[in-house]
């Protein structure tokens, strides 16, 4: 098994691409450490993992509170004395033309997309410098590549979690840690169920494979990341797409 015995911390893991790769890890020998701010959620898709074997922990995180993240951090290393794998997955969306977004839309998106994912990585790059290994993994987006319409805010934290893919890449790869984004396009989760269904028609149109990424697909590129199969590639974005940028 391309994971046996890794610790890997998921945020944003009680649904959607989050847990299916918890699953995608946990199947192939990592022990999975979930996170997400919906405590009875995250719990609720432990015990699943739980059933079938799996070794796991559940943490109710809100990943712009750093206490809330340094007590996981704290509590994983206490029960399993290492980290080897972070997958930055958490993130939100609060949709509005420029003219229109508050605020208060754009503070929010900015604080658990971008400031999220430094809190998490800046508590546990020190552990795995210090090992010698690991590997950080970012959640970043289409949207991080080419923009869209309606979304100033998500955009701008997208392409941020690039720019900290990067030069990460380059500040802990002389220490053994690799850093690598994944953008996918669009996927079929829960943020998608409330979109009528004439809009996603025209998100299936715009990608040549005429269909929406399933959870599982995206994992299965973050479990290549984490193993040994993708010990030579670091400070990239990965495109998963279906083709939008063809």
């Amino acid at each position: 098994m391309k994971l046996q015995g890794r610790v890997a911390v998921i945020t944003g893991a009680a649904a959607g691409i989050g847990f299916a790769t918890a699953q995608r890890f946990a199947a192939e020998g990592a022990l999975v450490v979930l996170c997400d701010v919906q405590e009875e959620r995250v719990r609720a898709a432990a015990g699943t993992l739980a059933a079938t074997g799996a070794t796991v922990s559940a943490f109710k995180v809100d990943v712009t509170r750093r206490d809330e993240v340094d007590a996981m951090v704290a509590a994983t290393l206490a029960k399993h004395g290492r980290i080897d794998i972070l997958v930055n997955n958490a993130g939100i969306t609060k949709d509005a033309r420029l003219a229109k977004m508050s605020e208060a839309q754009f503070d929010a998106v900015i604080d658990v997309n971008l400031k999220g994912v430094f809190n998490c990585a800046q508590a546990v790059a020190s552990i795995m410098t210090e090992q010698g290994s690991g590997v950080i993994l970012n959640a970043s987006s289409v949207v991080g590549l080419y923009g869209n319409f309606g979304q100033t805010n998500y955009a701008a934290s997208k392409f941020g979690v690039i720019g900290f893919t990067k030069t990460w890449a380059r500040e802990l790869g002389p220490k053994g840690v690799r850093v690598n984004a994944v953008c996918p396009g669009f996927v079929a989760t829960e943020i998608l169920q409330t979109v009528p269904e004439k809009v996603l028609d025209g998100m299936k149109s715009s990608c040549w494979l005429r269909r929406l990424a399933e959870p599982a697909e995206i994992a299965s590129i973050y479990t290549f990341l984490a193993s040994d199969d993708a010990s030579y590639v670091n400070g990239v974005a990965i495109e998963a797409s279906g083709g939008m940028s063809l």
